[in-house]
C-alpha cells in the first residue's frame, strides 16, 4: 500500500474510534464539542520495538491534560509518516488514553552498488539517500534510482538501468543493493544547423560547448547531451550574432532526438538570422542634475559607422554608470534606445541616464557551487546586503565571475525582497575543473637534446580561489624548479599577493656550470577591469662553477668557484588584458610594461625597462582566421661602472623561434653567452581550421614569421673578445599545427631561420602541451 492510501487509512480508523466522519474535503468533526472538549489521561504506544515509545510521542501534537482536535490527529500521523520509520500509523481514543498502533518500516542494514564502473561506490552513496541504518522506503529508493540515473545520464550514458535487489538479514533489517547496467555512452551523430547564411555550420559549431562524437570524445566528453547545456549553446550563439552586428538574430527552435535504437542524439538548431547593422547616431542623454551628458559621450565604446555590438553597448552603459555612482548617485539608471533605421539597416543608440528607483540589496543568495565556497563569490560584487542597488553593478559582477575560469556558467537574477525597497540578488554558477596538468618540450642541438617540462596546476585551490602551481623540467644538461602561490584577495582587499620558489641549474655552456636559486614576492592591484599594476621583490643567489678556469673568458673568471653572487630587485609592471577569450583568442589586446631596479643590497646593480604586446584580430568570421601581431623590447643601463653577465638579457625560442635558449645575441669568443643591454622583436602569425577535417577534432594550422635582435654589452670583457654585439637581425619564417586536445591545446611549431649570424645556436622544432584533469 502506498503512503498516501496508507494515510487515508489511518486518518479513517481514526476518525471512525473518535466520532468523526471523513468527506472529500478533509476530517470533518461530528460535533463541535468533540473538537474542544477532547481531552486524554495517558498515550499507549504499540508496536514501537525499535524506535522506541519516546520516539513516536514527540512527534506528536496531542499531550495528556490538554484538549485537542482531529487536526492535532491529522498533524500528528502526517509527523509519523514523515520519518520514515513506519510503514503504517493509526490513531485512536479509548476512554481517556490515545492509543497510537504503529507497524515499523525494515531497517536498511548495508546499501552497496553492483554493476558500476565509470562512476565509483562513494560518488554513488552521495547521490542516494538512503543510508545504512535508515529506514527501507520504497518511495525513497525510486528517487535514488532517478538520481542514479540522471548521474550517468550526466557522463553520456542514458540508456543506463537500475534495479534493486534486497537480502533480509533478520531483526527488521534488509541489505540493499542497486544492480546497474552502465550500457553503452550515448553519442551525438548530427548537430545541424538550419537557417544560417552568414556562418557556416563548421563555424557555429566552433561556438557551441556541445559537440559531435568522435574517436576522442571518451576523453573530452563534449558529446554528453543536456537539455541545461543546450540552453547554455543559445545563449552563445545569441551573443556570438548579436556582438557581429545581427541585432534580430533570434533561436527559432532547437531540439535533440534520440533515436534508442542506436543511442545517439541529433541536435537541430533552427536559427533566423536577420539583417546585419551598423550603429547610427549614438548620443547620451542625461536627466540627473549636475551629470553632463557632453562629459558621458567621451566613454560611449559605440561609434557611428562601426558594426553593431550588443558588448559594445554594455561596455558603454558599465562605463557611464560607474561615472555617474562615482558623483554621488548610487541609484543611476542607464537605459539604451535603439531606433533601427531598416533602409540602411543602421541601429541608433540613445543612453539615456535618469536617477532610478530607489532600492537595496536586502541579500545575496548564491546556489549551484559545489566545490567553490560562497565567499569567492561574493568578492567579486562592488556591494554587499544593505548597500544601494545598481544593475550595471550586476553586469560587472558578472563579468568578473566569468573571467575566474571557475564555473561553467553563471547566471545572476533578482527577486522582490520582502519590502517594495528591497531587492534580492540571486547567483546561479555551475563549478568546473580548474585543474591543469602540463607537459611542454623541445629539441636543441647542442648536446641538449629532448627538453621536456611538466607543471601542476590549480587555480581554485580547495574552492579558496587560490592559484598554485608546481613544475619540473629539463633535458641532458638543464634543470628547472618552480613553485608559485596566488592568493588573490590579500587581507580582504582586491589584492592578488603571492611568491615564487625557483631553482635553476644550466650546463649548457662549454665551459660553466649556471645555477640561480631564489624567491619573488608580488602583490597585483586592479586598477580597471583591463588594467592593471604589480609590485615585486626579488631575491637571487647565483653560482658559477667549472673544472677548466683557464678555458673561462674574464668575464665568468671572477664569479667562477667563488661566493654565490646575490641579487635583490624590485619592479613594477603594468599590464593590459582585453582578450575576449583567454584561452582562443579572436580580438583583443594584452601588453605588458615593466621597470626593474637592482641595487637594494646584493651584487647587481642597473635599471631595466622591458615590455611586450600582443594584438589579435579576426581577419575572416566565416572562415574563422585570426591574424596577430606581437613586439616586444627591452633596455639596460648599468648603474655603477659595468653590470654581471647574468643581469643582462638573453634571448632564444620563446621570442624568435627557430632559435635555441640563449641562441641568439652576444657570445664571447669561447662559446660562453654574454647576453646584451638592448633587444626587439616582432612576430606576425594567422590561425585557420584545417580544411577538410571537422571541428571537432580542433586541429588548426597556423604560419608565423618572427624576426628580432639582441645587442649591445654593458659587462666589463677585461681583454675578452665578444662576436654579435653589434645589432645584426635575426629573422625565422615557419608553419604550426594546434591541436584543441582533450589534455588541452597543443601545439608544434617548426621555425627555419632565414637570417641569422655564424655564432648562434639554432632549434627549428618545438611542442608545448596543456592538459585538464
Amino acid at each position: 500500500m502506498k503512503a498516501g492510501s496508507k494515510f487515508l487509512s489511518a486518518v479513517s480508523a481514526v476518525a471512525l474510534s473518535a466520532g468523526v466522519v471523513a468527506s472529500g474535503t478533509g476530517v470533518l468533526l461530528a460535533s463541535a464539542t468533540v473538537a474542544e472538549a477532547a481531552v486524554i489521561r495517558s498515550i499507549s504506544v504499540r508496536g514501537a520495538n525499535r524506535v522506541g515509545a519516546d520516539a513516536v510521542r514527540d512527534n506528536l501534537t496531542i499531550a495528556p491534560g490538554k484538549s485537542f482536535s482531529n487536526a492535532d490527529i491529522d498533524e500528528s500521523v502526517r509527523r509519523l509518516y514523515s520519518t520514515g520509520f513506519f510503514s503504517d500509523v493509526r490513531i485512536n481514543v479509548s476512554g481517556s488514553t490515545l492509543v497510537v498502533n504503529v507497524s515499523e518500516n525494515k531497517l536498511v542494514n548495508q546499501v552497496v552498488f553492483n554493476g558500476n564502473r565509470k562512476i565509483k561506490d562513494d560518488k554513488l552513496a552521495a547521490i542516494v539517500r538512503t543510508r545504512a541504518l535508515g529506514p527501507y522506503s520504497q518511495s525513497l529508493i525510486e528517487s535514488d534510482i532517478q538520481s542514479i540515473k540522471e548521474a550517468y545520464a550526466a557522463i553520456g550514458r542514458s540508456d543506463v538501468t537500475v534495479t534493486t535487489q534486497t537480502y533480509a538479514v533478520g531483526e527488521g533489517r534488509t541489505n540493499l543493493a542497486f544492480v546497474i547496467n552502465e550500457g553503452g555512452r550515448t553519442k551525438i551523430t548530427h548537430i545541424n544547423f538550419i537557417g544560417n547564411n552568414a556562418y557556416s555550420d563548421s563555424r557555429l559549431q566552433s561556438v557551441i560547448q556541445t559537440k559531435e562524437s568522435n574517436f576522442l570524445s571518451f576523453l573530452t566528453r563534449r558529446d554528453v547531451y543536456s537539455e541545461a547545456k543546450l540552453n547554455a549553446d543559445e545563449e552563445l550563439l545569441r551573443r556570438f550574432y548579436y556582438n557581429r552586428g545581427y541585432a534580430d538574430f533570434r533561436i527559432v527552435s532547437a531540439d535533440a532526438v534520440l533515436d534508442e535504437a542506436t543511442n545517439e542524439y541529433t541536435i537541430n538548431i533552427t536559427v533566423d538570422e536577420g539583417e546585419r547593422y551598423q550603429f547610427g547616431n549614438v548620443d547620451v542623454v542625461s536627466t540627473v542634475d549636475g551629470v553632463s551628458s557632453e562629459e558621458l559621450q567621451k566613454l560611449v565604446d559605440t561609434r557611428s559607422g562601426d558594426r553593431y555590438s550588443a558588448e559594445d553597448v554594455e561596455k558603454s552603459m558599465s562605463a557611464i554608470s560607474k561615472k555617474v555612482a562615482a558623483a554621488g548617485y548610487p541609484f543611476v539608471r542607464v537605459t539604451p534606445r535603439g531606433d533601427r533605421d531598416f533602409a540602411n539597416n543602421t541601429i541608433g543608440v540613445e543612453y539615456l541616464v535618469d536617477q532610478g528607483e530607489r532600492a537595496y540589496v536586502e541579500r545575496i543568495e548564491i546556489r549551484g557551487n559545489t566545490r567553490t565556497r560562497d565567499y569567492v563569490i561574493r568578492r567579486e560584487f562592488d556591494f554587499a546586503e544593505g548597500d544601494a542597488f545598481n544593475q550595471e553593478m550586476i553586469a560587472s559582477a558578472k563579468r568578473r565571475l566569468e573571467r575566474l575560469g571557475f564555473f561553467s556558467s553563471v547566471n545572476i537574477s533578482t527577486a522582490p525582497g520582502s519590502e517594495p525597497d528591497r531587492v534580492v540578488v540571486i547567483v546561479d554558477v555551475e563549478d568546473q575543473s580548474t585543474g591543469n596538468f602540463g607537459i611542454g618540450g623541445g629539441y636543441a642541438t647542442g648536446g641538449e637534446g629532448i627538453i621536456l617540462e611538466a607543471s601542476i596546476e590549480e587555480k581554485n585551490f580547495l574552492g579558496r580561489g587560490q592559484f598554485i602551481r608546481v613544475s619540473a623540467g629539463g633535458g641532458r644538461l638543464t634543470r628547472t624548479y618552480n613553485v608559485s602561490f596566488t592568493e588573490p584577495y590579500f587581507l580582504g582587499y582586491r589584492l592578488a599577493a603571492g611568491f615564487d620558489i625557483y631553482l635553476n641549474r644550466d650546463s649548457t655552456q662549454p665551459n660553466y656550470t649556471y645555477e640561480n636559486q631564489g624567491f619573488a614576492l608580488r602583490v597585483t592591484a586592479p586598477i580597471t577591469e583591463d588594467l592593471s599594476t604589480t609590485f615585486k621583490y626579488t631575491y637571487d643567489k647565483l653560482k658559477y662553477t667549472s673544472s677548466n678556469l683557464t678555458a673561462l673568458s674574464a668575464p665568468y673568471q671572477n664569479v667562477v668557484n667563488g661566493s654565490p653572487w646575490m641579487r635583490s630587485a624590485i619592479s613594477n609592471t603594468i599590464s593590459y588584458n582585453s582578450l575576449d577569450d583567454q584561452v582562443n583568442p579572436h580580438e583583443g589586446l594584452v601588453a605588458s610594461l615593466t621597470q626593474e631596479i637592482a641595487g637594494l643590497g646584493g651584487d647587481s646593480h642597473y635599471y631595466k625597462i622591458y615590455g611586450r604586446a600582443r594584438y589579435f584580430y579576426t581577419l575572416s568570421d566565416e572562415a574563422d582566421i585570426v591574424a596577430s601581431l606581437a613586439g616586444s623590447a627591452g633596455h639596460l643601463v648599468s648603474l655603477k661602472n659595468s653590470v654581471n653577465v647574468y643581469d643582462q638579457f638573453r634571448m632564444g625560442s620563446n621570442e624568435i623561434r627557430g632559435f635555441d635558449t640563449y641562441g641568439v645575441g652576444p657570445r664571447l669568443s669561447n662559446g660562453d653567452t654574454l647576453g646584451g643591454t638592448t633587444y626587439f622583436t616582432v612576430s606576425a602569425e594567422a590561425t585557420f581550421p584545417l580544411p577538410g577535417i571537422s571541428p571537432e577534432i580542433g586541429l588548426r594550422g597556423g604560419v608565423f614569421a618572427d624576426a628580432g635582435t639582441l645587442f649591445g654589452n654593458d659587462v666589463n670583457l677585461s681583454g675578452a673578445t665578444a662576436n654579435g654585439i653589434s645589432s645584426s637581425l635575426r629573422a625565422s619564417v615557419g608553419a604550426s599545427l594546434i591541436w584543441a586536445s582533450p589534455f588541452g591545446p597543443l601545439r608544434f611549431d617548426y621555425a627555419f631561420p632565414v637570417m641569422k649570424q655564424p655564432h648562434d645556436q639554432i632549434q627549428r622544432f618545438k611542442f608545448g602541451i596543456q592538459t585538464n584533469f
